[in-house]
């Protein structure tokens, strides 16, 4: 009888676990699988010691075939440019998936920034191979220039996490932001002030006379900055930056080029241009319906006429009676820097809205990674997380792996996957990819 009892005993005990095996393999199933690996950005970023302070690099370039760390001459091995991306891409994959890798990244990342912080406020860019700071070269000097406002970015967003689990850190993140505000106040105050380039409006409170790019860079910082902090001497230059943004709109629904804002002076190149992106946002915090508009105007219109054109690079226009014509289109080079602004600003878009049409949208645009570009190139591989330095030319791609693309084609993918729309256009499409 013992042994009898002793057998049912053990049974039951196999069914049991059985079972509970049965539920755990049934959850992981459910599980949602990612495009998203961060296999070679965790390859670029080293972490070092810069004055006796602990901080990380992400490494600028990296060369087909064996993807090793390459120094860029003249410059060095890292800049805040890619440093402050990279911070934003770590910071966005924490509060997706609570990944307390990524924010301890984060963290060691935005110090780096910090500690490039030069002393009138703005930031020295690259560091040579001995953690020196480059202090010679024109474009890592500290100046108000593409990695002044990519920091800000950079700072406002985590700033947004730190807030809330750091304090301490959060502080710091605080001054660094606020140490930047003179060299906006001296864009600001050139308010309402226009100038014209080949008939085109250009607001000279804008960086370098009407840089709407680096505008958009620099706002894409003090949107979530204000949305943490209510810090009223934000919301005036969220305001007016944004309607610098607006005065470089050109056409409409039916007229050419369909409400794409002009990059500077008379063209629209593809990379940087978070126009649309910024105004959407800028517009759901403050209450804004015109710019909430202006930014849907060119997600709508232009980026239907762009994705016709298989996403050219860059268009130059020109204006003659108020007719507006492009006197110049070139093709190439196509990056994945192109492709991030317009996948943020389709998405910003859904979410403003409620149309689904947008959130389709972002997945279709983010297809560019998978192949869906005038080469038929597959540029990102979920395998290896690689993304291609660029389509260079026709059957020419640029099969280095630097951090720019690294970064800009995780950014796109993991906003594109928090949406289950454009999620699901990007998994059908790359389930397609792989039978094939």
């Amino acid at each position: 009888m013992m042994r009898l009892f002793d057998q049912k005993k053990y049974f039951m005990v196999f069914i049991l676990l059985w079972f509970v095996l049965l539920i755990l393999n049934c959850n992981l199933n459910d599980q949602p699988t990612t495009l998203v690996n961060l296999s070679h950005l965790d390859h670029l970023y080293q972490e070092i010691i810069m004055d006796s302070i602990p901080v990380a690099i992400i490494h600028i370039y990296a060369d087909y075939p064996d993807y090793h760390w390459v120094e860029a001459p003249g410059e060095g091995i890292a800049c805040v440019d890619d440093v402050a991306r990279a911070a934003v891409f770590y910071v966005r994959h924490y509060q997706y998936t609570t990944d307390k890798t990524s924010l301890s990244k984060a963290e060691k990342l935005l110090q780096f920034i910090l500690s490039m912080q030069a002393k009138n406020g703005l930031f020295y860019n690259f560091i040579y191979s001995d953690y020196s700071i480059n202090k010679t070269r024109h474009n890592s000097q500290p100046k108000a220039d593409w990695w002044a406002w990519r920091a800000v970015w950079a700072l406002g967003e985590a700033y947004t996490v730190f807030s809330k689990i750091d304090h301490d850190f959060a502080s710091k993140i605080n001054k660094s932001i606020k140490r930047t505000f003179p060299s906006i106040d001296s864009l600001i105050q050139h308010y309402p002030e226009t100038r014209q380039f080949e008939g085109f409006v250009q607001p000279g409170w804008l960086p370098f006379g009407g840089a709407a790019d680096q505008t958009s860079e620099l706002l894409l910082g003090l949107i979530p900055y204000y949305l943490s902090t209510q810090d009223s001497s934000i919301k005036p230059y969220i305001l007016k930056l944004c309607d610098g943004l607006i005065k470089m709109q050109l056409g409409d629904s039916l007229t050419f080029p369909y409400g794409v804002f002009l990059t500077w002076q008379n063209f629209w190149h593809a990379w940087g241009n978070s126009q649309a992106d910024v105004l959407i946002r800028a517009g759901k915090v403050l209450n804004k319906e015109s710019f909430i508009e202006s930014g849907l105007q060119e997600v709508r219109f232009f980026y239907s006429y762009i994705r016709s054109e298989e996403f050219v690079r860059k268009i130059t226009f020109s204006e003659r009676d108020d007719i507006i014509e492009s006197i110049e289109i070139i093709k190439f080079p196509q990056i994945a820097y192109n492709i991030r602004p317009m996948v943020m600003a389709s998405l910003a878009a859904y979410e403003v809205t409620g149309e689904k049409h947008f959130a389709e949208m972002a997945g279709e645009i983010a297809l560019w990674f998978f192949g869906n570009n005038s080469e038929g190139q597959v540029m990102y591989n979920p395998e290896t997380g690689r993304c291609f330095d660029g389509i260079t030319g026709t059957n020419d791609i640029n099969k280095n792996s630097g951090a720019e693309s690294t970064i800009e084609s995780l950014l796109s993918i993991l906003a594109v996957e928090q949406n289950l729309i454009s999620r699901k256009i990007l998994d059908d499409y790359y389930s397609q990819l792989k039978k094939d």
